[in-house]
């Protein structure tokens, strides 16, 4: 998951896989992340406690609904051997026990609809739990952490794999139960007869050992099957965001034979679990007839001497075909292993470690010169498997504009996002007016630092809920904060455009054909509206024609009043400490300093006009102006 403005950094390792239009990284899909089985277990077992009182329940229904299934051969059988005794005098212990078969086949009935809605519901809550899990965690660790799965492959996990997963208390259950039949079977048939029980134990290590290799390779299967399926879906997120560059470079067919040419390797993990399933249903349906002829004719022999019942045959037929009913614990057995398997790989996303975080706050003192003191100590990050920052050693004077520029690949985005602690450092500190953005409470450090990134992406139903995100939210939605959010976009020159949308503010952002630039422009308004002590701008100007970036500049220089068109709407730029990673020499030249960063390290701090008397400075930029590059 890449963060909105892009990976930071000096961009992926020559090793890592590229899409070959967009050029974007990608991930490897069947990736592991430190997670094995047991970690899939533990996670399942977890959610199962979660919802322990609707495990219990489904339990203790299906177990009931096992109970009652035993019962029923049983009455059948002393039924029937009542009424073929009767002499015209025993007709009301039959009506009795003709009576009890009804209730028990009544109570299967409402059971297995108990069974049904308890398992609805206990698998749309695991899903929806697991999933939110996943989000979590995802938005805890970082873009950074969280590039090692691609996009593609972090849909698949969250959808198919977690509803997947999320059936994993339920089979559990379900499968517990089932056992309850057949070893209940088992011990009915010994109660009958202990010969009859014989008979089928004799045959029983052929089930489970055709249980066993159904389980092991069914896994397989799954795992294998469940990978594809991401990797697939890795290329059609790809090939999706780089459609127009698709349609422009003109190989459309190249793509789509490249996006499907997975399809070929899913069918065969899919045909292969078809013909595992098939082959055990078929062994089983060739050895289970075979146990159950073997009962029945064991039983015959006993009553032909004697020593069974009419009524006995009966249920000891049943109780073989209940004891030898593979086909339900195949099924059973199949959804436990797809969920086991789906399992895993969440847990692979869970396994990666969330940033460190704290409970410390701030201290803020408004006529404090210091205020929005920013400091980096030392920091060193990588990116791709290669170390990009090296060492870095920064301050960023409270109140001031401080500049980052060099040369592309030098680690000016990785830098901004180690600053706002987008990323965690490897090795040193960043701190904010004394304060290690490590010990910070999430939601203090998010209230002191603020971004605008160069790619920007709009979150809200309308255009003004996408200004006020990240602002106190309430039912008014962005109305609550109109008068920041239309400072804040005329600020970033963005108010004039937005009220000729339709609805203005309240134009749908699916209603609003928005360019490049103009996107960028709210993105910038939307850092603007924030009142956060630190404003870091990752190339958010870049989009911008020549006089709109002066404006905006000027607005976030504090040389310009960042007014709104309304008189009284008026957002506080000039106050806060500014990070802004530039490539235009005229945006380092209107800079309090400029920190040129290269080989991975900060080379000099200065006023740009000083920097600009090196030879090798004025390369950044071609060579041009120092006042309009």
């Amino acid at each position: 998951m890449t963060h909105a403005s892009g990976a930071p950094g000096r961009g992926p390792a020559p090793a890592q896989e590229h899409h070959p239009v967009s050029g974007q990284p990608a991930a490897v899909p069947g990736q592991r992340a430190g997670a094995d089985q047991a970690d899939a277990d533990r996670l399942l077992l977890a959610e199962g406690r979660a919802q322990l009182w609707r495990t219990a329940a489904l339990f203790l229904s299906a177990t009931a609904a096992a109970g009652a299934g035993l019962m029923l051969p049983a009455a059948l059988g002393r039924t029937l051997d009542l009424l073929l005794a009767d002499d015209g005098t025993g007709g009301a212990p039959a009506g009795r026990w003709l009576a009890v078969c009804a209730v028990l086949t009544c109570a299967l009935v409402v059971l297995d609809a108990a069974d049904t809605v308890l398992t609805g519901t206990l698998n749309s809550r695991t899903t929806a739990r697991l999933r939110s899990r996943l989000v979590g965690r995802l938005l805890a660790v970082g873009p950074l952490r969280a590039d090692r799965f691609s996009g593609g492959d972090l849909v698949t996990r969250c959808t198919g794999n977690a509803a997947h997963a999320g059936t994993g208390p339920s089979s559990v259950a379900s499968v517990l139960a089932a056992v309850v039949t057949p070893v209940g079977a088992l011990v009915a048939l010994a109660l009958l007869d202990l010969r009859l029980a014989a008979v089928f134990l004799a045959g029983t290590p052929l089930l489970v050992l055709l249980l066993r290799a159904f389980s092991r390779t069914s896994a397989d299967c799954v795992t294998r099957y469940q990978e594809t399926q991401a990797r697939l879906a890795g290329r059609l997120v790809e090939a999706l965001a780089g459609a127009r560059t698709i349609a422009a470079a003109g190989i459309r067919e190249r793509e789509r034979a490249r996006v499907l040419e997975p399809l070929a390797e899913l069918s065969a993990h899919g045909e292969r679990m078809w013909h595992v399933q098939g082959r055990a249903t078929a062994q089983a349906a060739v050895l289970v007839p075979l146990l159950q002829i073997a009962v029945v004719a064991v039983g015959g022999l006993l009553l032909s001497e004697g020593e069974l019942s009419v009524g006995g045959l009966v249920a000891a037929a049943r109780y073989a075909v209940l004891a030898a009913g593979v086909g339900t614990l195949v099924g059973q057995l199949n959804a436990l292993v797809r969920s086991r398997t789906a399992a895993r790989r969440l847990a692979e996303v869970l396994a990666v470690s969330p940033m460190a975080t704290g409970r410390r706050t701030v201290p803020y003192h408004p006529g404090n010169t210091g205020a929005g003191r920013l400091e980096l100590r030392g920091v060193r990050a990588s990116y791709g498997g290669e170390t990009v920052l090296r060492g870095v050693d920064l301050v960023v004077p409270g109140g001031a504009t401080v500049a980052v520029v060099g040369r592309s690949g030098a680690g000016k985005s990785l830098l901004a996002a180690v600053a706002g602690r987008l990323v965690e450092p490897e090795a040193g500190r960043v701190l904010l007016e004394g304060t290690d953005l490590a010990e910070l409470d999430p939601a203090a450090l998010r209230q002191a630092i603020g971004f605008a990134f160069e790619r920007p992406v709009l979150f809200g139903t309308t255009v003004g809920d996408a200004l006020a995100a990240g602002l106190p939210a309430g039912p008014e939605g962005w109305r609550r904060h109109q008068e920041c959010v239309r400072a804040a976009a005329g600020a970033a020159c963005a108010d004039e455009f937005v009220r000729t949308l339709p609805h203005g503010y309240d134009t749908p952002r699916a209603q609003a054909p928005l360019s490049g630039g103009e996107v960028q422009r709210l993105g910038l308004a939307r850092a603007f509206a924030q009142s956060r002590r630190v404003l870091i701008l990752d190339d958010a100007t870049s989009s911008l024609d020549t006089v709109t970036e002066l404006k905006v500049t000027q607005a976030l220089m504090g040389t310009r009043n960042a007014e709104g068109p309304n008189a009284g709407e008026r957002v506080s730029l000039a106050a806060r400490t500014r990070l802004v990673v530039a490539h235009r020499a005229a945006t380092a030249a209107r800079a309090d300093l400029t920190a040129w960063l290269d080989g991975g390290r900060v080379r000099a701090v200065a006023p740009h006009r000083q920097l600009w008397e090196q030879p090798e400075y004025r390369a950044l930029f071609g060579g041009g102006s120092g006042e309009d590059g």
